[in-house]
């Protein structure tokens, strides 16, 4: 039975976990934590706030909601590319695409997102074709409410950078859960996109991702836990929840030689400059 492991040590200088899904939560067995008891978790070891990351329309919508309660949540809405074609199949792609346009212009809501292509799971021309037409359709909607577009790359990085450039990326760009090399990330920093590292980042066979992590500068970094998901070492196989991000932190901070704190604000500077602040006045609604 898995069970979320035990608090790190509190970092002295707060960040911010840029993507997770605290709806997720449930598909692991074991004690299950309530939004309210994760985000309370990650206050008590200085992760100041998150951005709740939907992909469909449940969790997009989800997402939102919290947000506007939450002072301590900003929100993300999209179609994950995996599910893109599923909307597609059933004739709802461009309705669902509306909704994420509504959704998107909600004061809490700060990212649209994730949004992307995975090929990992594509199968035939119908499915390949629906995940442009959204991924294309997201770019769009994040430029037109000026919000950060957080990407989802797998298997797919040249076709996600010709898509970015051929219909023009919004200002700020990130690649959420980053899994290129340190050509890419110079490339991406070349076009002043940001690159989000995640619990992978701490993974023995993952050479590349540290790589990369020394040539982006320090201005494009960006943190993530991708929780209930990759878990950082040594904790893998145990479900991971934004007050582990400590522990990805002082991984990163290890390799680049510099001081935990330091990056620490650095990346919360970034972090703000990407999302806007947490500190607008949520709204009060009754549960």
């Amino acid at each position: 039975m898995s069970e979320y492991p035990p608090l790190p040590e509190a970092l002295t200088v707060g960040v911010y976990d840029n993507h997770t899904h605290l709806e997720h939560s449930a598909e692991y067995d074991g004690p299950q934590l309530d939004y309210r008891e994760h985000l309370d978790r990650a206050s008590s070891v200085g992760v100041r706030g998150v951005v709740q990351v939907g992909g469909d329309l449940a969790s997009s919508r989800w997402s939102a909601e919290i947000a506007a309660r939450e002072p301590r949540v900003l929100a993300a809405v999209a179609l994950h590319p995996n599910e893109a074609p599923r909307y597609a199949a059933s004739g709802q792609l461009s309705e669902a695409l509306a909704e994420i346009d509504e959704l998107a212009s909600r004061p809490r809501v700060r990212a649209v997102g994730e949004t992307g292509l995975d090929f990992f799971r594509t199968e035939g021309d119908a499915e390949l074709r629906a995940q442009y037409e959204s991924f294309e359709a997201h770019i769009e909607i994040a430029k037109k409410h000026g919000l950060a577009l957080q990407i989802h790359d797998r298997d797919a990085h040249a076709e996600v950078i010709a898509t970015l450039r051929r219909v023009g990326a919004p200002e700020h760009t990130v690649f959420h859960c980053f899994s290129g090399d340190a050509d890419m990330a110079r490339l991406c920093a070349d076009n002043g996109w940001y690159l989000s590292f995640a619990g992978t980042v701490t993974f023995k066979n993952a050479a590349n991702l540290r790589e990369a992590l020394e040539v982006i500068p320090r201005s494009r970094i960006l943190i993530e836990t991708d929780a209930p998901y990759l878990t950082p070492h040594p904790l893998r196989g145990r479900p991971n929840a934004p007050y582990l991000l400590p522990i990805t932190l002082r991984a990163m901070a290890a390799h680049l030689e510099t001081d935990v704190t330091m990056l620490a604000a650095q990346i919360t500077s970034t972090t703000e400059e990407v999302y806007g602040t947490w500190d607008s006045e949520p709204v009060v609604i009754d549960d």
